[in-house]
């Protein structure tokens, strides 16, 4: 049986999938922002309170998750409220030689370890922010946890590192098997676009630690 404490953990499991909160989640699947937030879940009278199954099937629509990967977030109580440490290194070292093996996971010394929320990718790693270009997203000092695994989707928040080296942060606007456009989260920067014979890799953002 699945509890009504479970049903709301999968949906903040799945939110940080996404790279958002709650509320980003709820308007990512077209619904009031505040669908999910704390308040919402249970009254005043300490009346628990269900997501509705009409807003369940617009989020997994939304997200391209399966009924059966929600409920296995649901099912997670092992890793949840857990922590375990993964690499760190600052967004600007990324970009040299090193730091990756062939497949895009972290590799090589010169990381640091921070502890992250629990995540179910082994090759998960940090970075750390510096600078104003991803205002207001992301402020200098921010720590994003990055996924190697994760399956992108238009609007996630993503990692790209090309192969001349630079590594940026922005939002996915388009990707398709010749071609990549990455949205800049602060309008006085330039977006960006790139043939996929440049990109060495492109991680999705799935938690931000300020």
């Amino acid at each position: 049986m699945v509890t009504h404490l479970q049903i709301w953990h999968a949906l903040d499991a799945l939110a940080l999938r996404h790279g958002t909160s709650p509320s980003g989640l709820a308007k990512l699947a077209g619904l009031d922002p505040t669908t999910f937030n704390k308040s919402k879940r249970s009254a005043a009278n300490g009346k628990l309170r269900w997501p509705s199954t009409e807003s369940l099937a617009k989020v997994l629509t939304a997200t391209g998750a399966s009924l059966e990967d929600f409920v296995a977030l649901a099912s997670d109580d092992a890793r949840r409220g857990r922590t375990r440490p993964v690499p760190l290194i600052g967004l600007a070292q990324a970009g040299q030689a090193g730091y990756f093996d062939d497949a895009g996971f972290p590799a090589g010394s010169g990381w640091e370890e921070i502890a992250f929320p629990d995540f179910a990718d082994d090759h998960a790693y940090a970075l750390e922010i510096a600078g104003d270009s991803m205002l207001p997203v992301y402020r200098d000092g921010d720590r994003i946890l990055i996924s190697p695994s994760g399956n992108l989707r238009r609007g996630d928040r993503v990692v790209a590192k090309t192969r001349a080296g630079e590594v940026m942060a922005k939002q996915l606007s388009r990707l398709t098997a010749q071609h990549i456009e990455l949205r800049s989260f602060n309008p006085a920067y330039p977006d960006r676009s790139f043939p996929m014979a440049d990109i060495a890799f492109i991680h999705r953002i799935v938690w931000v630690s300020q």
